[in-house]
């Protein structure tokens, strides 16, 4: 992140107040780099270390996958926040969107956001369903019981305001980056040390070829593990001072994130023989066992739990803010940009809650799955789009901070979108043609909502 030293701090377009109220001002830096540590710190580190332990075979070049998508997440932290420094308003990607390509490109992505959103939300809490019978085997099987009452008693945690869900996301991601830390510091300075292997476990038959398709397909599973570092975004109105504190939160939590999967896979690699660990589904319930014992299973499924439930409240409370947006600056219907007392989209929150809710019960969650991965990396590639159009088109926009190494920090995340986005289309058709499908309805969802609604609810 470069300074700008001749900008002021932006107020374009200021938003005018909501229909019953307006977004509160009153986050800061400790809410934003919670947001980003809370978004990304999921089930996914719990299970990924094993699947890039497989396909690259050897230690230094796991750590060097791990540190490379930490990279990959800074270049796009420092691109987006120059962005949401210079446009800081609700509704997350679809505002750099709608500034850059125009209103139809704004709704169209505004829409697979909040869409993406309610799909990872709803598997999100299936998930936690699962996990929670792994600690109560007596709950009701399949999850979806579970997975219904968390969501709603979240949306109902956040119906009280952003000062409450402000609260619950620091201490849950406080809680989380506490528990990942004692488990490493148990396994770097109480475990005993892992045989030693003489060789990594590559295949002297490995042809180059194999060897690139191994590593893209683990720098994938990786890069994906970090998804999420995007998360105060959606919240840049409410920032006390988002020229500051918002791309403080962006690259703050990815570093701290890059940081602690670095010592999630050093900690694996000192417990646990490489060979283990490449066999593994869940390397870190392997080295907990080491420590615990009979206990580990618990412990490992309790930590997954937190995991998914912190990501539960991030995604509930990023996903009406979208909706919000859409309908506040003209885009959808004008109910979804109320906002109560407590400074939530309550009628947004509803929508989504029961969307969600909706997919709970009938989706196909592999499914769902396979889009939102879809859907979240098209987000990258359109926001890094609407950061080289914007540069080129409003050089006079005032910009707080500058993309640190623009235009090559930038160009590495727009090529490596557009590489998963040619690979997904080519290898999982399936899932592109769905996504491509929703993509689609979003030009009839328009036209719908401006019938419905005024298209000048918003302040544009």
């Amino acid at each position: 992140m470069e300074p700008n030293p001749t900008a002021r701090t932006p107020e374009p377009e200021p938003p005018a107040p909501a229909a019953a109220g307006g977004l509160l001002h009153i986050l800061g830096l400790g809410f934003g780099l919670a947001g980003a540590v809370g978004g990304s710190m999921g089930a996914g580190i719990l299970r990924t270390p094993g699947l890039v332990a497989a396909q690259l075979g050897s230690a230094p070049l796991i750590l060097l996958a791990w540190l490379v998508g930490g990279l990959y997440a800074l270049c796009g932290a420092f691109a987006v926040a120059e962005l949401g420094a210079a446009l800081p308003r609700a509704g997350g990607w679809t505002i750099y969107a709608r500034r850059a390509l125009g209103d139809r490109a704004g709704f169209a992505v505004g829409w697979i956001d909040w869409l993406g959103h309610c799909a990872g939300l709803a598997w999100v809490a299936i998930t936690i369903g699962e996990f929670a019978r792994g600690l109560v085997p007596a709950l009701p099987p399949g999850g979806k019981a579970v997975a219904l009452f968390t969501l709603v008693g979240f949306a109902l945690l956040q119906r009280l305001g952003l000062r409450a869900g402000s609260l619950s996301q620091q201490i849950l991601s406080l809680l989380k980056a506490v528990a990942f830390l004692a488990l490493i510091g148990a396994c770097l300075l109480v475990a005993p040390p892992a045989a030693s292997t003489s060789a990594p476990l590559l295949a002297p038959s490995d042809t180059p070829l194999a060897l690139a398709a191994a590593g893209v397909f683990a720098l994938q599973a990786v890069i994906t593990t970090y998804d999420g570092w995007q998360s105060p975004i959606y919240f840049a109105e409410e920032f006390t001072a988002p020229a500051t504190d918002l791309p403080r939160s962006l690259i703050g939590g990815v570093v701290a994130v890059t940081g602690v999967y670095l010592l999630v896979n050093v900690a694996l690699l000192k417990v646990l023989p490489l060979e283990a660990m490449a066999a593994s589904t869940l390397p870190l319930a392997d080295a907990a066992a080491r420590l615990f014992g009979p206990f580990s299973a618990q412990l490992i499924t309790a930590l997954a739990l937190l995991s998914s439930i912190g990501l539960v409240n991030t995604v509930i409370m990023c996903a009406p803010r979208i909706l919000f947006g859409l309908s506040r600056d003209g885009l959808f219907l004008p109910v979804f940009a109320r906002v109560n007392a407590g400074g939530t989209p309550d009628a947004a929150l509803l929508l989504t809650t029961a969307v969600t809710a909706t997919l709970i019960l009938c989706g196909d969650f592999q499914l769902l799955l396979g889009v939102s991965v879809f859907f979240y990396v098209l987000l990258y590639f359109t926001g890094i789009t609407s950061l080289f159009l914007l540069r080129w088109r409003e050089p006079e926009l005032e910009r707080p901070v500058r993309a640190w190494g623009y235009p090559l920090s930038a160009a590495v995340v727009w090529l490596g979108s557009l590489a998963f986005l040619i690979s997904a289309a080519i290898g999982d058709s399936t899932n592109s043609l769905i996504a491509a499908g929703l993509i689609a309805l979003s030009l009839p969802a328009q036209l719908l909502s401006r019938r419905m609604g005024s298209p000048d609810c918003g302040s544009g």
